[in-house]
């Protein structure tokens, strides 16, 4: 029995195909590329690309610096004033409105549709040379780079089409000529691309230009927590079938849920009705949320399922009140100094401050002084110990102890010290002070 030889097509069909293709998506994004340059202030020269016919020009924080004002030149010759009009260093994004109008847009597509392997084509003004055209693919998504400020930027496409110095700000697009990232950073030994590129995704790049065209900056939710991953032995410890969501490890003082809302030790599952696989999860969705916005979050306390109204507050806020209570500017996230927290939990127990409530609750002399325990988890390394709650945490290490943050911070030192046991000196609530080594792994 013969069997039909299936037809396919030639290599030069192939790539004329491929070239064609390539070709019609430059020819329909190419001319609202332009070349950026800095007027005055701290910054560099790099890419951007014009969104709408107004003016609006998206490029890279990292690009404008602190300038006010910026060169935009166009392929066709034309030169023109631009104002910063906000900046986002958190996501390393600026916006830029030119002077005039503009026929050529490139407005910010759709980067939740991407696959691997997907064309991924660059326009950008890389070495200085000008409007210069890489293509490759989509090699990778999901990835994540820190920002200048140390902050995580989630979600980021990963290319191997060729990006260098001056590339950046510039537009990563797709086949069909729709914007699916703004090019950012490449990692390469020597400066120059080797084929490692990553670009802030459209879908997050969106939110964010619209927050500064409407604010002049940005308004990101704020939830208040410090968060941790819930590992297996941490979701064992509190009864969870599996490892899911963000360990709640201490409540921000002043935040919006410092009135017992969500506590130290809760695990949130799902925020808002998105579900929180991971901790990075968490972060994300909250700052994406609206400032003011009530919300519901399930969370696991105690092994038991709960949902509970949360009224968010604003991120950039938050940080304003961690930094004036820690006499610095430390961002929350970078992990250097921690904000003060109200409660936190650590090494199976929650503790919180020892003030006059808590004295009351636990019946504590007044002359004991510390960190009081609150709760102690079944069957955690605390618990294996004999700690109970109401007991006093005076010493850590041999290190005088006042506040929940001063716990997690000697906590955090002495596993970085890649210590196995913590000595903790513990009072009674009559005072009497007794020696316990507890496990840290």
């Amino acid at each position: 029995m013969a069997v039909a030889v299936a037809k396919f097509q030639t290599d030069d069909t192939l790539l004329d195909a491929y070239s064609t293709t390539v070709a019609d998506a430059v020819d329909r994004i190419g001319p609202a590329v332009c070349r950026i340059e800095r007027v005055g202030g701290q910054g560099g020269h790099g890419s951007g690309f014009v969104i709408a016919p107004d003016g609006l020009v998206v490029t890279n924080f990292h690009v404008v610096g602190d300038a006010r004002t910026v060169r935009v030149s166009m392929p066709d010759g034309a030169s023109r004033e631009g104002r910063v009009l906000g900046r986002d260093p958190d996501t390393d994004i600026a916006l830029v409105r030119a002077d005039g109008s503009f026929a050529d847009v490139a407005p910010l597509g759709d980067s939740k549709r991407l696959r691997r392997g997907q064309i991924a084509i660059a326009i950008g003004n890389p070495l200085g040379f000008e409007w210069t055209v890489t293509s490759g693919v989509v090699s990778a998504l999901g990835r994540s780079m820190r920002a200048s400020t140390g902050r995580l930027i989630d979600d980021v496409i990963q290319t191997d089409a060729a990006i260098n110095r001056g590339n950046s700000g510039g537009p990563l697009f797709n086949s069909a000529g729709e914007v699916i990232g703004i090019n950012t950073a490449i990692i390469s030994p020597s400066g120059g691309s080797i084929g490692i590129g990553f670009s802030i995704p459209a879908q997050l790049a969106s939110g964010v230009v619209d927050q500064l065209r409407q604010f002049g900056e940005t308004r990101r939710g704020w939830l208040g927590v410090r968060i941790q991953p819930v590992t297996d032995d941490i979701a064992e410890s509190l009864g969870m079938a599996t490892a899911r969501g963000a360990l709640v490890a201490g409540v921000i003082k002043g935040g919006p849920v410092d009135n017992g809302t969500i506590q130290a030790g809760d695990v949130v599952i799902k925020f808002d009705g998105k579900d929180i696989h991971e901790m990075r999860d968490l972060p994300r969705v909250v700052a994406e949320s609206p400032v003011g916005k009530a919300v519901d979050v399930l969370i696991v306390r105690k092994g038991v399922e709960q949902t509970v109204k949360v009224t968010l507050g604003r991120l950039e806020d938050g940080e304003k009140l961690a930094s004036s209570e820690e006499g610095s500017n430390t961002d929350q996230d970078k992990g250097d100094k921690a904000p003060a927290v109200s409660t936190a939990s650590v090494l199976g127990m929650t503790v919180g401050e020892l003030n006059d409530e808590t004295r009351k609750k636990f019946s504590i002399a007044a002359d004991v002084s510390g960190v009081v325990i609150t709760d102690v988890t079944k069957d955690s390394a605390a618990a294996e110990r004999g700690i109970q709650p109401g007991e006093v945490i005076t010493e850590i290490a041999q290190e005088s102890v006042a506040t929940p943050k001063d716990v997690m911070d000697r906590i955090g030192a002495l596993k970085e010290q890649g210590r196995k046991n913590a000595l903790l000196m513990l009072a009674s609530k009559t005072g009497e002070l007794r020696f316990v080594t507890i496990r840290m792994d």
